[in-house]
Parts: C-alpha cells; sequence; structure tokens
C-alpha cells in the first residue's frame, strides 16, 4: 500500500487564491542558498549523490522478488540496481534480482553469485545502454554489519555503490519504505580505517507513464466507497503524523545535545537551521492578507457549491412531485376507463339477455 504515497506534485496556478504561496516564495528566494550550493559541490565532488530517488518499478519488483523468494522462511533477499545519475540526483530505474545466501547463525558467511550479476547485466544493457549499475538492494528494516563486506563485492562494478534497504511488509506508515546508504572511511583516533554506511536522503518518485500505470494497478486495492475527499483527510492525517515523528526525533536529539549525552553534529544542526529559515514569516501583512484572500476565496466557493446543490436537490424534489402527481392521474384515469369498459360490456350483456328472452317468447308464441 505504500504506493499509494506517489503522487503528481500540484500545479501552481496565476491566482489570487495562489498569493499566499506567492508570498512564501518570495520569502523563501530571499534567503541565502550558499549552504546549499556548498553542499551540493562537496557532495558532487565526493561522488556522493545529493538525493537517491527510487522509481515504483524498483519497489515493486523487490516485492516480487521477496514473495516469490523468502515469502515463508523470511529470509531478506538482494538485488541489483540500475540506474543514472542527472546533477547530483541518483534515479534507481530498474533493478533485477541475484542469486543471495547467508547463514542466519554465523553472519560472516555469506554467498552472492557475481557471476550471474554479469550475465544479468550484459542482457540488461543491451536493452538499455544509459542504465548503469549504481548499487544493490536488500530487504528489511535496516542493513546487517556484514553488508559493507558486500558492498565491497559491489565496489568492482561501480566505484561509489548505494545500498537501498527496502522494507517490503512497510512496518511503518509514517515513513517511506525505503532507506539509501552509502560506505564512507572515517579514521579513528587511534589510526585505524573503518568503513561505515553513511546515510543518503531518498524519495519515491514515479515518471508521468509509471504513475498512469501505477494508479492502474492500485484500482484493486483502493475503497471504492471512500470518497475522493476522505481519501485527501485520510492522506493529509498520515502526512501530520509523519512530521510528529520526525519532530519528536528532532527533539530528542536536541535534548541529548543539550544534556551533553550526544555529541553535535554541524550538518544536522546546520539543516536544522536551514528547516527554520525556510519557515515563513507569519507576522508579516502581506502574508496575512493572502492567507486571508484565499481562506475567502475557499469559503466563498463552498458557499457557492452549497447553494447550487441545494437548488438541485430541491428542483429534483419539485420534478419527483410533478412526476407523481402525473402518474397518478395516469393510474385513475385507467381505474375510470376500465370502470366505464366494465358498465358498458355490462350494459351490452344485459341488451343481449333481453334480446334472447323477446326471441324464446314468440318462439313460444308461435308453438301456441
Amino acid at each position: 500500500f505504500f504506493f499509494l504515497m506517489i503522487r503528481r506534485p500540484p500545479r501552481s496556478t496565476q491566482s489570487r487564491s495562489s498569493a499566499a504561496s506567492d508570498v512564501y516564495k518570495r520569502q523563501v528566494s530571499t534567503q541565502s542558498t550558499w549552504g546549499k550550493k556548498f553542499k551540493f559541490q562537496k557532495m558532487l565532488s565526493s561522488g556522493i549523490p545529493d538525493l537517491v530517488v527510487i522509481h515504483p518499478l524498483v519497489l515493486l519488483s523487490v516485492v516480487d522478488h521477496y514473495n516469490r523468494v523468502s515469502m515463508k522462511s523470511r529470509r531478506r533477499v538482494v538485488g541489483i540496481l540500475l540506474g543514472e545519475v542527472n546533477k547530483g540526483v541518483l534515479d534507481v530505474t530498474n533493478c533485477y534480482a541475484i542469486p543471495f545466501e547467508e547463514d542466519p547463525r554465523e553472519q560472516n558467511i555469506w554467498f552472492l553469485d557475481h557471476m550471474y550479476h554479469e550475465t544479468m547485466y550484459n542482457m540488461f544493457k543491451k536493452i538499455n545502454a544509459r542504465e548503469k549499475v549504481v548499487g544493490w538492494y536488500t530487504t528489511g528494516t535496516k542493513f546487517k554489519p556484514h553488508d559493507i563486506e558486500i558492498n565491497e563485492l559491489i565496489k568492482r562494478y561501480t566505484p561509489r555503490p548505494i545500498l537501498v534497504v527496502i522494507d517490503v511488509e512497510h512496518s511503518d506508515p509514517n515513513s517511506l519504505p525505503n532507506e539509501a546508504y552509502t560506505s564512507i572511511e572515517e579514521v579513528r583516533k587511534d589510526g585505524t580505517i573503518v568503513r561505515n554506511f553513511l546515510h543518503l536522503p531518498s524519495t519515491v518518485r514515479a515518471f508521468e507513464p509509471e504513475e498512469i500505470g501505477v494508479e492502474q494497478l492500485l484500482r484493486e486495492l483502493r475503497d471504492v466507497n471512500m470518497t475522493t475527499l476522505g481519501s485527501e483527510v485520510a492522506q493529509k492525517i498520515s502526512s501530520l503524523k509523519a512530521l510528529i515523528s520526525k519532530l519528536d526525533i528532532i527533539r530528542f536529539y536536541l535534548d541529548q545535545v543539550a544534556a551533553g549525552t550526544a555529541a553535535p553534529n554541524q550538518q544536522v544542526i546546520f539543516n536544522l537551521q536551514e528547516i527554520f529559515n525556510l519557515l515563513p514569516n507569519l507576522n508579516s501583512q502581506e502574508l496575512i492578507d493572502a492567507f486571508t484572500t484565499r481562506n475567502n476565496d475557499s469559503s466563498f466557493v463552498l458557499y457557492l457549491c452549497s447553494m447550487i446543490r441545494s437548488i438541485g436537490a430541491l428542483h429534483d424534489l419539485l420534478n419527483n412531485k410533478i412526476s407523481n402527481r402525473e402518474a397518478e392521474r395516469e393510474r385513475e384515469k385507467e381505474k375510470e376507463d376500465k370502470k366505464a369498459e366494465r358498465e358498458k360490456d355490462k350494459v351490452a350483456g344485459n341488451e343481449k339477455e333481453k334480446g334472447e328472452k323477446t326471441e324464446k317468447g314468440e318462439k313460444a308464441e308461435k308453438k301456441d
């Protein structure tokens, strides 16, 4: 059901109702963007993408792989991710499964068939040469310690592989089912170099043909009795719950930093400051007027729709009464016509009986 979260972004309209968003955009555009540019250039120079975009075909393929191989055993599955990088954004557009086994008792014992991977990639390359090996995926809610060794094996085919952990059961409905990581080298105080996973921002996005296909697939999953307004309200509630959970995580981290139990991360602090800088200035009279105008426009549209609905209902009621009255008149007319026919038949029967009696009397007189 997490594919329901894939939505086309709303299109901006040039009207008075969009004045609030225009004011907010002007406030954002006046703020400093040097921090984002610095972060973007730093990530490009290191080969780490700024954003990992997972497409619906990848999610569908991973779920199908898991259902075919490990639905009963509950073991995780592994596969290769294909895609391309454009301006710091990594688009993961395709994937395929590869044979993988691991010992549940000894985590360091695992097997990945890289020969099968090379054969599959050669076939995929004939179909679409632009799609390159960008990383690998695994199912579950988090990565395992020995995944860093698997990541080193994938480095034979791409210099900076991306690990995407996909929760096929979607245990947390308030968040996306995918998390992206990349490996980095850290130097400890004693001079040793260790490899760890670095979390990367990721999202789910679809091209227009993919979105149309996903909507066709999800028609059977959606509740047909739920109206569009009800589904939108449910999505808003789910989004607010996800926002509250993220705010709780931020508050917990800041409380730990303030108490001295956690070391402050300058990048996290910088991102939080960027979030606060992007918040609109609610004390601006221009923004207040824009929100008031938009609210009045929305209220006017709702009032007008209610009046039209009431007039339409009254019109249907009058038409129903008129049709019922005409039907009643037709039924009464039919009853009168049937009654007149019965009386006419009765008169004709009486005349016939009288004629028969007269004939019998004349015959009797002739005999006498």
